[in-house]
């Protein structure tokens, strides 16, 4: 138990690191927030696993956290991203498809209808 959770401990900081090195390396917002989202919440699930491998009494209690980290991660990054995207930030020129330009654009011709 206790190398299984040296390693999970140990595989949530490479993924932390990985999220840092997203938010230096990545273009713009959209792709900062996908790839900070993404790597935080496996290095949070790997290190709450590894905790718990130390620590069996703490394993429901750090379940639970698992599930909501699970369930508000990636609607707290959707609404950020989606406040930026209507307060006008720009993504990268490399971008090369936006979906949401129509949906919005036909959002605010219904609304001033």
């Amino acid at each position: 138990m206790n190398i299984a959770g040296i390693i999970l401990l140990i595989a949530g900081g490479f993924f932390y690191a990985i999220g840092g090195l997203g938010l230096v390396r990545m273009p713009d917002i959209y792709n900062r927030a996908q790839a900070a989202t993404k790597a935080t919440t496996l290095g949070t699930i790997f290190t709450l696993i590894g905790v718990g491998l130390y620590q069996p009494t703490w394993f429901p209690k750090l379940a639970v956290i698992i599930i909501f980290i699970l369930i508000t991660n990636p609607i707290s990054s959707s609404t950020l991203i989606r406040s930026a995207y209507k307060s006008g930030v720009k993504a990268t020129d490399k971008t090369g498809v936006d979906e949401l330009k129509d949906y919005y654009e036909k959002e605010e011709s219904d609304a001033n209808s």
